[in-house]
């Protein structure tokens, strides 16, 4: 068995929409990112997409990182090490 899991998106019975409160918008990108993050989903849309828009979302993703998590974080939450 993995060590990742993605359980929000099938438990959360709550509204999906951004701007309405900081708790509702926190609950929203995490219903869309593991959304995105689909095996399915990502085979699919993966293939469609140029290379310049694979380098942004790598890039945008590795930035947010950067800045709000510590090395030790990435390490033992991100690489599950």
């Amino acid at each position: 068995m993995g060590s990742h899991s993605h359980r929000f998106v099938d438990e959360y019975d709550g509204f999906v929409g951004f701007g309405l409160s900081r708790d509702v918008d926190e609950k929203t990108l995490t219903y869309y990112l593991q959304k995105f993050s689909d095996d399915g989903f990502m085979e699919l849309i993966s293939g469609r997409m140029t290379a310049s828009d694979m380098e942004a979302l790598f890039d945008m993703i590795t930035g947010l990182m950067k800045k709000y998590i510590t090395d030790a974080e990435y390490h033992s939450h991100f690489l599950k090490e």
